[in-house]
């Protein structure tokens, strides 16, 4: 069975992506699995660009096909921050996701609600070859003041999806990798992986 690495160290999105990959004939693989401690500096302009980055590194690296991706959210009252910078919106070193979530919070105080919001994802697959190919997921949904959920993580108690009333964090697994930008863009992704691994 070939294999696909999975190009993250970030426990829930290996969770996410081993759910909604679980259908593949493939073996599911993580850079711990592999001993590989790499560190790809996120510094393109772009979800694309940094998810890009991510996948040609791992995949080069491992000698495998990689699936990376790169997602952020975007408020519409503060200019679609913290969109590229989201796992770093927080001022303090070390800040936890609790600590970006009411940082977020602080920042969206002076604007009236609804705070329009949405999570983006773009989802990378590379070879060791240097081929990739892309797929974009979004889930529109909108930012509320208190934390609702015990489920997923980052902006997930906090990021309400009006057609469910509930918060991403208040929603099954199965629920979400039914509409989560993340599962919208593996959903995308699959077709083109299946090919990719069809080849080996």
């Amino acid at each position: 069975m070939p294999q696909l690495l999975i190009a993250t160290n970030n426990r829930g999105k290996q969770e996410e992506l081993h759910s909604l990959l679980r259908d593949l004939k493939v073996a599911l693989v993580t850079p711990a699995d592999l001993g590989l401690t790499l560190e790809v500096a996120e510094d393109g302009t772009t979800y694309q660009e940094n998810a890009a980055k991510k996948a040609r590194a791992f995949a080069q690296a491992s000698g495998l096909i990689v699936l990376a991706d790169d997602s952020g959210l975007e408020v519409d009252a503060l200019d679609n921050a913290p969109g590229l910078y989201s796992a770093r919106y927080a001022p303090q070193p070390n800040a936890t996701d609790a600590d970006r979530r009411t940082y977020l919070l602080t920042q969206l105080q002076s604007y009236n609600r609804p705070w329009k919001a949405r999570f983006r994802c773009v989802v990378a697959i590379g070879t060791p070859a240097g081929a990739l190919e892309f797929a974009e997921g979004i889930c529109p949904g909108e930012i509320i003041p208190e934390e609702r959920g015990d489920h997923g993580f980052g902006y997930d108690p906090i990021f309400l999806l009006p057609s469910q009333g509930k918060t991403m964090a208040e929603l099954s697994m199965d629920q979400k990798n039914q509409l989560s930008h993340r599962a919208l863009a593996v959903q995308a992704a699959k077709p083109k992986l299946e090919i990719l691994l069809a080849r080996l």
